[in-house]
């Protein structure tokens, strides 16, 4: 099937390397993967600040570049729910439907459009889930602890056909992480605490690699990482299932 890969903006400035991950991790179960190269913003962060209306040409120009592809695979949940979500403020033309019904997150597309059962992954580490907020509560990418029935998770799910890998249980395991987009830039002091709240849990708990859908989440607990020379790292998820290793060195 051909996949028209969507990346966000702070992947393509800040980490490439979980763009590239997504592409070869997507080729490598049998997809043909497009990148339309007039592809900018899916508008998230003016709509977030206030600013939908100026956001608009924004999610018009989505919609021009993706609606001729049968599906749009993005590796972040808040990118792919606010496309899926709040793209109900156009027109809902037949392209637009198209569109908000084909945008997909990446590990819902690997299972459910895919059907992904294996990976040739290895990566030798302990691991973390974080479950950004998007993902988890607008996307029902995990159960979330506030609601009744079966747990399930499709991080998990795919992290446990990574050969190595031992997932780390977690005290709060979809508590958020402070970051929020413009929360953290209008509540700082709150966002780092939040922050610092999720980094422990992590740290108690013996986790070496903490991994999410959502490399704006990662990008918020690795300034505090750095900050405070914390033993951890993080890792776009696809970059953890396109983890390979060769003569004794991790390819990625």
């Amino acid at each position: 099937m051909t996949v028209a890969l969507f990346i966000p903006c702070y992947i393509d400035q800040f980490y490439p390397r979980a763009g590239i991950a997504t592409l070869q991790l997507l080729e490598r179960v049998g997809c043909t993967v497009v990148y339309p190269r007039q592809q900018t913003c899916c508008g998230q962060p003016l709509a977030n600040s206030g600013m939908e209306q100026e956001a608009r040409p924004i999610y018009t120009h989505y919609v021009d570049t993706f609606s001729q592809y049968e599906y749009i695979v993005c590796p972040s949940g808040s990118c792919v729910y606010h496309v899926n979500a709040h793209y109900d403020v156009l027109e809902q033309s037949e392209a637009v439907r198209a569109v908000r019904e084909r945008t997909f997150e990446l590990a819902d597309f690997l299972i459910n459009v895919v059907g992904v059962e294996s990976l040739d992954a290895q990566f030798e580490a302990r691991v973390g889930i974080h479950n950004s907020c998007h993902g988890l509560r607008g996307l029902r990418l995990g159960h979330g602890s506030e609601r009744v029935g079966a747990d399930f998770s499709y991080y998990r799910y795919l992290l446990d056909m990574v050969e190595g890998v031992e997932l780390v249980p977690l005290d709060r395991v979809d508590e958020c992480c402070g970051f929020g987009g413009t929360f953290s830039v209008n509540q700082p002091e709150l966002s780092t605490k939040m922050g610092r709240d999720r980094l422990a849990d992590h740290l108690r708990n013996g986790t070496e690699v903490i991994t999410s859908g959502d490399m704006s989440c990662l990008m918020h607990m690795e300034g505090l990482i750095r900050r405070e020379q914390l033993p951890l790292r993080v890792m776009h998820v696809a970059e953890i299932l396109n983890s390979r290793v060769t003569a004794g060195m991790t390819s990625r």
